[in-house]
């Protein structure tokens, strides 16, 4: 039983990355199709961006009163009619229309099933969990790139992966016997066994960002998603400049990033049966900075290729291991409603800090992108020790040992 629910979540966060590629790798298509202009992607990006904040900050309401299994159901089948009317969308302002329930449906499928793994999980199962989404956004485009060479069309490509959300929610659906067990023999704690979100009141904004090291947390993630699709939307652009290669030739190194990203996730699945969540976020800050340090060198473009994956290898365990680490730090009865705040912090730094980069190097000059990017690292290492110790003075305050998990 036990094994069978892993499988599920699993699946439930591949269907999560399934959507996140499609548009960027068929909008070169779509665009001239819908007879659209270039940056109306970026509109489209927005509003999706949009409603995953939205259902992000409304995940702890809602997952509290229906449960995580049937927030993740719900959610994997917005998203699949929302993939499905993109599928028969032959106007625009059909795709802004639709893009609302497709954002709403990955900001609740993706703040739900985070604070599940980290409630009921080892911190090797977070990792590996996001490294599924890797996998389900890196097998979406060639999924659109099968339909468009087939002559199908872009409205293929969609069709096909809505219909792989709507198998993925039925799954989910017949599975929910299983999410209402408790998981307790692979929990890390016995407090993590007895304690659970679902069914108890929910907890306003406002008494959140009263939590010590809240705030600080939540400056973090948004730092952290800034970094990282920054570097993901503009490495390409930046190896053009910094060593005069080709488009050709920067487009494929510029998948470095990803390719360490998701690898090093996989990877750092093992490590925490080793380490600690701390000491893994710590490394993988201390990877991202001399891979910073790397693409400053000019004229060496292997240099550049080694620092853009050195980046993307320490990414991997930042993320899933801070959102692990979110039931020891704030306690596993707030964990829901900070984990949904993180979300959406995380979604508005992917959603507006790579647009910015854009409009400096469009009046500057591509060359910033290293200090841009020390700039969100420091940022983004100041606050997570600021949220360690915040926290763990806090419980020692509260008469409680150390909330500081290595």
């Amino acid at each position: 039983m036990f094994g069978l629910l892993i499988a599920v979540v699993y699946l439930s966060f591949i269907s999560l990355g399934l959507p996140d590629s499609l548009l960027g790798s068929a909008w070169p298509i779509m665009r001239l199709q819908l007879d659209a202009p270039l940056s109306y992607a970026g509109i489209i990006s927005m509003i999706i961006c949009g409603g995953t904040v939205v259902s992000s900050l409304l995940s702890d309401r809602i997952t509290k009163k229906i449960g995580t299994g049937v927030v993740t159901a719900v959610s994997v089948a917005t998203t699949a009619v929302a993939l499905f009317c993109f599928s028969v969308s032959t106007e625009i302002w059909m795709l802004f229309i639709f893009a609302v329930p497709y954002g709403l449906g990955a900001g609740g499928v993706d703040a739900a099933l985070n604070n599940f793994v980290a409630l009921h999980f080892k911190s090797r199962h977070m990792s590996w969990l996001h490294c599924m989404w890797g996998v389900g956004a890196a097998v979406s485009p060639y999924i659109m790139s099968f339909a468009l060479t087939r002559g199908s069309g872009w409205q293929q490509g969609y069709f096909i992966v809505a219909a792989i959300q709507a198998v993925l929610s039925f799954v989910v659906i017949v599975s929910l016997p299983l999410w209402k067990k408790a998981v307790g023999r692979d929990a890390d704690s016995e407090e993590d066994r007895s304690q659970s979100s679902d069914g108890k009141k929910p907890i306003k904004l406002k008494e959140i960002l009263r939590v010590p090291g809240a705030v600080t947390c939540f400056v973090c993630f948004f730092c952290y998603c800034a970094l990282e699709q920054t570097t993901m939307l503009w490495a390409s652009s930046y190896m053009i400049s910094h060593n005069g290669i080709s488009a050709e030739t920067a487009a494929g190194f510029a998948s470095l990033f990803f390719i360490g990203i998701t690898v090093g996730r996989a990877i750092n699945g093992f490590l925490t049966i080793k380490f600690g969540d701390k000491t893994l976020i710590r490394a993988g800050q201390a990877i991202v900075l001399s891979g910073m340090l790397f693409i400053v060198i000019p004229n060496v473009a292997i240099l550049t290729y080694i620092g853009f994956a050195l980046i993307g290898l320490g990414c991997a365990p930042i993320y899933p291991s801070i959102i692990h680490m979110t039931p020891s730090l704030f306690g596993a009865d707030r964990s829901q409603a900070m984990i949904g705040v993180q979300m959406a912090c995380a979604y508005l730094g992917s959603c507006f800090m790579p647009p910015l980069f854009g409009l400096l190097a469009n009046h500057i000059t591509t060359e910033i992108l290293p200090a841009f990017l020390f700039v969100f690292w420091a940022l983004m290492a100041a606050m997570f020790t600021v949220t360690v110790k915040c926290t763990n003075k806090a419980a020692l305050s509260a008469g409680n040992e150390q909330l500081d998990p290595e």
